[in-house]
């Protein structure tokens, strides 16, 4: 099963970072892509357990994922699965992410691995869809 590894740095302490990756609060201002709502979502990497959200795009297409948060260790490590939901709500393969959290030079560095994907097809429509949120994560960081 493929994987892809996704890397930014952010002019941020690491405990910053880490912050605004888990917390619910500011986990919903970044998380999806530009012109989507998140109208439903149970975001909190925080803690262990459920987690999920759904997107709606300008066009109305819906878009639900959902998982379970495995593993947090502030300020470095946040673990979940993911899974894609169909249009009659059926969770789809279940692949596994991990946000590594790693301090450098120029501030923090956001390390993430999505894991087990079932395709080379999956993993390069994943490689380019983190590239939203990541670009949003970037924004919210620099305006707060």
């Amino acid at each position: 099963m493929p994987d892809i590894r996704l890397e930014r740095t952010f002019n941020v302490s690491p405990e910053r970072l880490f912050e605004v990756i888990t917390s619910h609060a500011m986990l919903v201002q970044w998380w999806g892509h530009d012109g989507m709502a998140l109208p439903e979502e149970q975001l909190d990497f925080s803690r262990l357990g459920p987690w999920y959200s759904v997107m709606i795009s300008d066009e109305g297409n819906r878009f639900k994922m959902s998982g379970q948060v495995t593993r947090v260790d502030p300020p470095s490590t946040i673990g979940f699965t993911w899974g894609w939901h169909d249009p009659d709500d059926q969770r789809g393969d279940e692949s596994h992410v991990t946000f590594t959290v790693v301090e450098v030079a120029a501030g923090s560095k956001l390390i993430i691995d999505h894991r087990e994907l079932p395709s080379e097809e999956v993993a390069a429509r994943h490689a380019t869809g983190w590239a939203g949120p990541m670009a949003r994560l970037e924004r919210f960081l620099n305006e707060n």
